[in-house]
């Protein structure tokens, strides 16, 4: 037996040293976690990718609301900087899409934020209809 293997394994003094994972690894806390299971709200907003997230007035200091998670407090003050759709607030918090839905969706219900959604292009106007509106009313 040589004398390096009679010795006990070392054991690391360093809190940093015995971390099971590196910082490639991702967040620790999984996304059902932060969700407490759910995979959607109880919203009856449709949160798709292009929906945009607004603050409300009653959210001016989201840090002090104790019932908050650090990732409400987080889309909140991300928000309130400049309105933000669910797909900017993922990717700025580095979440899954599902996630920033289901936490947006209680902040909704909190009525802590509202959620707007852009016109989609199928439902706006025709040109060329508001041109002969136009020259109808000129005509007259």
């Amino acid at each position: 037996m040589s004398a390096d293997s009679s010795r006990s394994p070392a054991r690391p003094t360093d809190p940093q040293a015995s971390r099971w994972y590196d910082a490639e690894a991702g967040p620790v806390v999984r996304p059902y976690a932060m969700t407490r299971g759910r995979t959607s709200s109880a919203s009856r907003h449709r949160l798709d990718l292009i929906a945009i997230v607004v603050p409300e007035p009653a959210a001016d200091d989201p840090g002090r609301n104790q019932t908050l998670s650090p990732e409400h407090v987080e889309i909140v003050e991300l928000c309130s900087d400049m309105p933000q759709s669910i797909a900017e607030l993922a990717a700025g918090l580095d979440l899954p899409v599902g996630v920033v839905r289901v936490l947006v969706g209680d902040l909704v219900e909190d009525e802590l934020v509202h959620v707007t959604r852009p016109v989609p292009p199928a439902e706006l106007p025709d040109v060329n209809i508001l041109r002969e509106v136009i020259n109808g009313l000129r005509a007259l």
